[in-house]
């Protein structure tokens, strides 16, 4: 490829002016001066873009990396923004452990304080729900939480709330983005934290707050008494990220015993013991699982950095010598038939509500219909979830209240006080939902099993591939072109497609314009394919419900099928 070599240079050299903190200076500096065009034209082909709730990228020096400029770049936006949205806007800041998270927090918060704003930032490691019930609690404007989530150690985030305490939606999203994109070096206004400080703008988040945290948590518990000093031990591993404090605290709380792996306890943006701290990987739970073994452990919990997902695994045997990882799906099953069980003993006269992401189990809302209740599909992303919670504060929540928020990629919440996937109150809630289980001799395993023989046997496989680079947006917009041309009667891996809905355009479905298919064939299978709001993949969901027959049987030939997907949409 031919670089524009003197266009690369000028970007370089105006990021480099603009730029304060020399470990990415230097980056940009090294590259040219070896006049590494391609290196820099990956840098600064483009500039990360504030999408529909903040920004990702790996962290580097360049406008298409993760730096302390783009931070600041921003957080001037974002700022622009509060002050015409607020007389007096004010903004509560969080990290997890990721590489220089507290440099990017600090530096996003003086931005805001030369801006005006008043800003509350934690003193150490806080994660995602935290965040998100400070917002509410605090009462701020808006909020920030310095992450990448579950992404490689590479990578680092930025991600915006608003004031209910989810991540922002319509008509601010687009609002922020617009002023962010658009701001140029010159347009960013500074501080130093002494100055902030000593006028107010700048103050610590008050220890309060964690502590009413906790205190709604352990008030969503259902069954308190089950989890009082019960004899079950927990291992837990938070993957170097910060899940650890809080998740150790509640357990501690209710008198649970919680083991850490010791390896896995400290927060560390390198992320040495994975290759990936998702829980969602089995690789990610490999050391959790083998403490759990020797320690004989009931349950195994792991959250990712910013501890918003959690993963699950259980002991399949009495002598707890095996045990088996459980999906999003199958997490997300037991959690609503265990609460939606639980609050049917009260006789309540609201309806409970629960929210799930269109590509999470049809699973959930059987047993949610099931018991009198009503389960809302809405699209990927948490802050789809919040926004139902947030409808309840009017005249829906007359009728009906919150029960779950659910969505297969290992997101879960129990507690309407916070707007995002909550890791940490949902650990606490399975928990309890084991202890219970267990008073009625069955593990979880078991009770999972009933429920497949009631409603038949659900599962699902998920697979993405990856499109890196300034050519992956055109790639995947090709294949989701071609996708359109699918017709009814049309076959695909061998099954003929019944229904086609497609959520481009937003007039032929109840949701939003989103660029999301859903296939249904004659068999019963259901194809979602998305595109990847946050990196450059295209995800494919594939349904599957099999009623009768030995399980053995069923899989094989599941097995079988989902090969033929995979290769016809590949």
């Amino acid at each position: 490829m031919a670089y524009n070599e003197k266009d690369l240079r000028n970007k370089a050299d105006s990021y480099l002016r603009a730029e304060r903190q020399e470990v990415f200076s230097k980056e940009v500096e090294a590259e040219l001066s070896q006049s590494n065009w391609e290196s820099l034209y990956d840098r600064f082909y483009t500039s990360l873009a504030f999408g529909t709730a903040g920004m990702r990228g790996v962290i580097g020096g360049g406008t298409n990396r993760m730096n302390s400029f783009m931070v600041r770049k921003v957080t001037q936006g974002l700022s622009d923004y509060l002050n015409l949205a607020s007389k007096n806007p004010s903004v509560v800041i969080a990290y997890d452990s990721r590489r220089y998270s507290d440099l990017f927090a600090n530096e996003a918060a003086l931005v805001l304080a030369a801006n005006g704003i008043s800003v509350y930032l934690y003193p150490n490691l806080h994660p995602v729900p935290m965040l998100s019930f400070a917002v509410r609690y605090l009462q701020t404007t808006a909020g920030i939480v310095i992450t990448a989530s579950h992404n490689p150690a590479q990578y680092n985030g930025y991600k915006v709330y608003w004031r209910d305490g989810g991540q922002v939606t319509p008509p601010h999203d687009y609002s922020i983005a617009e002023r962010a994109n658009a701001v140029k070096p010159e347009d960013i206004k500074e501080m130093t934290e002494q100055s902030a400080r000593s006028k107010g703008l700048l103050v610590p988040v008050p220890e309060k707050v964690d502590e009413a945290y906790y205190h709604a948590s352990l008030m969503s518990l259902r069954r308190p008494a089950l989890v009082q000093d019960s004899p079950v031990t927990v291992v837990y591993t938070p993957l170097h990220g910060s899940g650890n404090i809080p998740v150790q605290h509640l357990l501690h709380k209710v008198g649970i015993r919680c083991i850490v792996v010791p390896e896995q306890q400290e927060p560390d943006g390198n992320f040495p013991t994975v290759p990936l701290p998702n829980p969602e990987h089995p690789k990610a739970m490999q050391m959790a699982i083998a403490l759990a073994k020797k320690e004989k452990a009931d349950i195994v919990l792991g959250t990712d950095p910013d501890a918003d997902r959690l993963g699950i695994a259980i002991p399949l045997d009495a002598e707890k010598k095996q045990y088996q990882l459980l999906t999003g799906n199958q997490i997300a099953t037991l959690l609503v038939d265990y609460l939606i069980e639980a609050d049917s003993h009260k006789k309540l006269a609201k309806k409970p509500l629960v929210v799930k992401s269109l590509v999470t189990t049809d699973l959930v809302a059987r047993i949610v219909e099931s018991q009198g209740g009503r389960c809302k599909d809405v699209l990927t992303g948490f802050k789809y979830i919040a926004e139902q919670i947030a409808d309840l504060e009017g005249p829906k929540g007359e009728s009906e209240y919150f029960l779950f928020g659910c969505e297969e990629s290992y997101g879960f919440l129990t507690l309407p006080q916070v707007r995002d996937k909550d890791a940490i109150s949902s650990a606490l809630a399975s928990v309890e939902m084991m202890s219970y289980w267990a008073t009625k001799s069955l593990t979880l395993q078991q009770r999972l099993e009933q429920i497949y023989t009631t409603w038949g046997y659900s599962t699902e496989a998920v697979f993405s591939k990856d499109y890196e680079g300034a050519s992956g947006k055109e790639k995947m917009a090709a294949i989701m072109a071609n996708l359109r041309k699918l017709s009814l009667g049309d076959v695909l891996a061998g099954a003929k497609i019944s229904s086609i809905q497609d959520l481009l355009d937003g007039k032929q479905t109840a949701f939003p314009p989103s660029d999301v298919l859903i296939i249904r064939f004659e068999c019963g299978d259901k194809l979602v394919v998305r595109p990847s709001g946050t990196e450059p993949k295209i995800k494919y969901y594939l349904f599957f419900t099999l009623e009768g027959g030995k399980r053995e049987e069923d899989e094989l030939e599941l097995a079988s099928r989902i090969q033929r997907y995979k290769a016809a949409l590949s």
